[in-house]
């Protein structure tokens, strides 16, 4: 089966997708995986922890309250990432080091870039949360599908059989 968001869309209409209003930021403008959850407010230490564990192929969804005043994401995490094997990371938040982002074959997707690094285990945070933005609903264990049409959510996986 395809890949393609549209195309996953039309075989299965029933799968939410997500409003508009994420930007692409990494070198894979197309992924896929498992979702995994954390939720933070202006303090990556949580995002930290769960991509230095193997991610096998799963995309971390990160709920950062939409804050547009720091950073969750950088470089060094993308890297981190790609090390670890995720396919992607999705962030209602922001992401910086844009341009090291775009060179990691990654996806990435936030709210906006913004320069200021986030804090380090002030705010704390939560995994393997439902989490709710962008009309959407992230559970763990679901499917996460990403292209440059958008972002589509299925309780199983679409690409087999």
């Amino acid at each position: 089966m395809s890949h393609v968001v549209a195309d996953l869309s039309d075989a299965h209409p029933h799968c939410p997708v997500l409003r508009p209003g994420l930007h692409d930021f990494g070198g894979h403008t197309r992924f896929f995986g498992p979702i995994k959850t954390v939720k933070v407010f202006e303090d990556n230490a949580l995002v930290r922890a769960e991509l230095e564990q193997p991610g096998h192929g799963a995309v971390l969804v990160v709920d950062g309250g939409g804050s547009l005043r720091c950073a969750l994401v950088g470089g060094l995490l993308g890297e981190m990432a790609v090390q670890n094997g995720w396919a992607g990371i999705v962030v209602n938040g922001c992401v910086r080091d844009a341009v090291e982002l775009r060179d990691q074959p990654l996806g990435v997707r936030a709210l906006a870039s913004h320069p200021r690094k986030s804090a380090k285990g002030l705010h704390g945070g939560a995994s393997n949360l439902v989490l709710h933005f962008l009309d959407a609903s992230f559970m763990p264990g679901h499917w996460l599908y990403a292209d440059e049409d958008g972002i589509l959510l299925s309780t199983l996986p679409l690409h087999v059989g």
